[in-house]
């Protein structure tokens, strides 16, 4: 008997002892450093939406992130993340540890992409920027005409772009009515919509951000006293839908009338030229107090502006020098018109 007491405490001993060696293990498995990144400094997985538990751990396991898919397994079970894991792509350090990689995949930490779409671009630019990006999926159609807000947007691998485009809509449309509640009083359109088609031809006649407030002050003013808007993007924009023309705007199409030809049409054209951004849209809403109706290239890529056709005049003639001394327009092309707010057609700043 005694014999045996002493045997059955040695077993007891050596399977305490060797229940001690496997928590340190699994701990060291689970709080200590992960395996190394099979190539550089980090490692990409895919978790794929519906994955269960066992394929996750298994996943990571096979990618080189964890050491062991059942010990991630009986980890998450434990702590009760087991229900909160989330799919997407992932992105780990080198020989980061379990237990970080379970928080971060608990917490969703997924890879977020981004595409920054500039102020001015059509809806059709947008739409081409979207398929080109080769992480994403679907089709998306492009929306109508300044219905987009320019910015930059994060989405997740395999999104579909029709989801991204429409976080771009719908960023818009808050901005717009947060800022129409906001107008200033008395101005010369009566919808949202007529703001955003303003917006859009002063975000297209300058590209110098400081100007579009004084820009879209002088669109305002000559709203106001019924003088035609007189924009060279208009006329493109119904000529190439927004595409650079690449050339000087010829005579001819300045007489065109079109709808988007400002200078044959009264008021604003029927859409948006471009998508306005937030700068746009908030000068042409809360313009400041100018008595300005005219504006030219001033030669250094902004523009020069007056309040009289005899001071625009005179400014267009210093513009005219400028373009003597770069080479004359065509014979078929205009080089300017006195009384147009406008750029020197054939260097309209295209954005």
């Amino acid at each position: 008997m005694r014999r045996l007491m002493i045997m059955l405490l040695s077993a007891a001993a050596t399977l305490a002892v060797a229940a001690m060696l496997v928590a340190v293990w699994v701990a060291w498995s689970f709080q200590g450093p992960g395996p190394a990144a099979k190539s550089g400094e980090m490692t990409t997985v895919m978790l794929r939406h519906g994955s269960s538990l066992p394929e996750i751990a298994a996943t990571l396991s096979h990618e080189g992130v964890i050491r062991s898919a059942p010990i991630f397994v009986a980890a998450a079970q434990v702590t009760g993340a087991a229900r909160r894991l989330k799919a997407g792509e992932y992105e780990f350090a080198s020989r980061t540890s379990m237990a970080s990689v379970l928080a971060d995949v608990r917490d969703g930490k997924i890879v977020r992409h981004q595409i920054t779409i500039p102020e001015g671009r059509t809806s059709d630019m947008v739409v081409e920027a979207l398929a080109a990006k080769s992480d994403l999926t679907g089709v998306a159609a492009a929306p109508p005409e300044g219905s987009i807000l320019p910015e930059t947007y994060q989405y997740e691998r395999g999104e579909d772009r029709s989801a991204v485009l429409r976080r771009m809509m719908d960023a818009r449309d808050e901005l717009v009515a947060t800022l129409w509640s906001k107008r200033q009083p008395g101005l010369p359109f009566s919808t949202p919509d007529e703001a955003v088609t303003l917006a859009s031809i002063v975000e297209k006649e300058t590209g110098k951000a400081s100007e579009r407030p004084r820009v879209a002050a002088v669109f305002i003013n000559r709203l106001r006293q019924g003088i035609r808007l007189q924009s060279d993007p208009t006329i493109i924009y119904g000529i190439t839908q927004g595409r650079p023309l690449g050339r000087g705007i010829r005579a001819s199409e300045l007489a065109a009338e079109t709808p988007y030809n400002t200078y044959a049409i009264n008021g604003l054209p029927p859409t948006p030229i471009a998508n306005p951004g937030r700068a746009a849209i908030a000068a042409v809403l809360d313009p400041p107090k100018t008595t300005e109706l005219y504006f030219v290239a001033d030669g250094t890529g902004g523009h020069v502006f007056a309040s009289t056709l005899a001071e625009h005049n005179a400014n267009v003639a210093k513009w005219r020098a400028i373009e003597r001394s770069k080479g004359a327009a065509t014979p078929n092309e205009t080089s300017d018109l006195a009384g147009a707010p406008v750029d020197a057609p054939g260097v309209t700043v295209e954005q």
